[in-house]
């Protein structure tokens, strides 16, 4: 794939029935988990989430979760509880990395946000995390349903110009 349509792909809440399979999920964490991090700290653990139950759960703890409860497939994103100033940029490095890896495999994805704090707690005991752990993130992942036809998107489409963006000094 060119750099462009990779980077610029659209994040997917909705999906067919396909299964994904656990290979697949582990060739995506196993690519993904060589991102870089400072000073080398990989603040992240997985959590491949198959069960409906939990996945249904999950879908309600954000604002925007709801999507979480029809993906194939919830990749939970656990970090350390006590964060280190740079943790949520490393997460972030990691989470892009993911969708990057899972869109070479032809899944869709989406990167979610489990907000409040009290959120991300109940995740991460609906996931069983070790102690000391939390999940502020997931990523469902599946493969795509096709495009809705009609309706208008409720979110901005297109960027700002790079004159909007940059500044020169």
């Amino acid at each position: 794939m060119e750099i462009r349509s990779l980077i610029a792909r659209r994040s997917v809440r909705t999906f067919d029935a396909t299964p994904v399979d656990h290979s697949t999920v582990s060739l995506i964490v196993d690519q993904a988990r060589w991102t870089g991090s400072a000073r080398n700290r990989q603040p992240w653990r997985f959590v491949a989430v198959y069960d409906q139950g939990i996945r249904s759960q999950l879908a309600a703890l954000g604002a925007y979760a709801g999507h979480l409860a029809t993906a194939p497939v919830v990749l939970v994103l656990l970090s350390p509880v006590a964060q280190q100033l740079d943790t949520e940029f490393d997460l972030g490095r990691v989470a892009q990395s993911v969708t990057l890896v899972a869109a070479e495999q032809g899944l869709g994805s989406c990167i979610t946000s489990l907000y409040p704090e009290a959120n991300s707690r109940t995740a991460a005991e609906l996931v069983s995390a070790d102690p000391g752990w939390t999940a502020r993130h997931a990523i469902a992942l599946g493969f795509p349903a096709p495009k809705p036809t009609a309706g208008r998107s409720a979110i901005p489409l297109g960027r700002r110009s790079v004159a909007e963006s940059l500044r020169f000094l």
